[in-house]
């Protein structure tokens, strides 16, 4: 096991691709920490667990596992997060900064037309909670000298053509991703933490399948546009974590990396 006894915590844990990290993670040897703003999301979208929680996958596994339920959005909420996992396990060698989602109307979506709300909850979602949770847990890494910090951007804060303008608001939150990303990764380096992103493409995930239809997720028809002719899976994306979170990336920080079949060839 590549990660015997790390800690990790990982957000957005409880389904899809936060649950494949999580999962992957405890298969590498970690105790997880796994956070969600609920839960039982699993359930909502007809996600098949093979125990009760995910917490109790991991468990399964021969690991530790606590699960955390609070809205990320709080920056309290991530003060508290990380004080559980301190609490219940002494440390935190990895966060993964999974939460985030693009949950608004996609009809009114594209960068003319996205309300104050739309926007200001899309930024919320999926750059504050990354930004939250990490300057919440830095003062433990920075104690220890080491961490590994890693958040979870999207492809279309790299293209903006992907959904031809539509999700704007979604796109530029996850730019701030990757950009906070970069600026994090150059000032806490010295302190031997590292910090990189990873950037899902279409991921067929039970979410992507219960909805694609109605919000305009990519579908078959989109497959021409993929150089590997195929959605990816939650595993491909564990993949990627895999080499972030082990010393196989020990020379590796402020980088993202793009998880897409090759729909974005232009560097990140």
């Amino acid at each position: 096991m590549k990660l015997q006894d790390q800690v990790a915590i990982v957000t957005g844990a409880a389904r899809g691709i936060g649950r494949g990290f999580a999962l992957r993670l405890a298969r590498l040897g970690c105790h997880v920490v796994v956070a969600d703003v609920d839960l039982d999301a699993a359930r909502r979208f007809d996600e098949q667990l093979s125990a009760a929680s995910v917490s109790d996958e991991i468990v399964a596994l021969g690991r530790r596992s606590i699960g955390v339920q609070g809205d990320l959005r709080q920056r309290a909420a991530a003060d508290a997060l990380v004080a559980r996992a301190i609490e219940a396990f002494g440390r935190v060698d990895i966060l993964v900064n999974n939460a985030g989602g693009a949950f608004a109307p996609i009809e009114s979506s594209r960068a003319s037309q996205m309300s104050d709300r739309d926007m200001a909850d899309m930024f919320d979602v999926n750059l504050m909670t990354t930004v939250y949770c990490s300057q919440a847990v830095l003062p433990h890494m920075r104690a220890r000298r080491s961490g590994n910090i890693i958040n979870v951007g999207s492809t279309l804060g790299l293209d903006a053509a992907h959904r031809a303008g539509a999700y704007a608001h979604y796109g530029m939150a996850k730019t701030g991703v990757v950009q906070f990303t970069r600026f994090l990764a150059a000032e806490v380096g010295p302190d031997g933490i590292r910090v990189n992103c990873i950037a899902p493409g279409s991921t067929a995930t039970a979410r992507v399948a219960s909805q694609a239809r109605a919000r305009g997720m990519v579908g078959d028809a989109d497959l021409p546009k993929i150089p590997l002719r195929r959605l990816a899976t939650v595993e491909d994306m564990a993949g990627p974590l895999e080499f972030l979170a082990t010393d196989l990336s020990s020379y590796v920080t402020g980088q993202c990396i793009s998880v897409c079949g090759g729909k974005v060839l232009t560097p990140s």
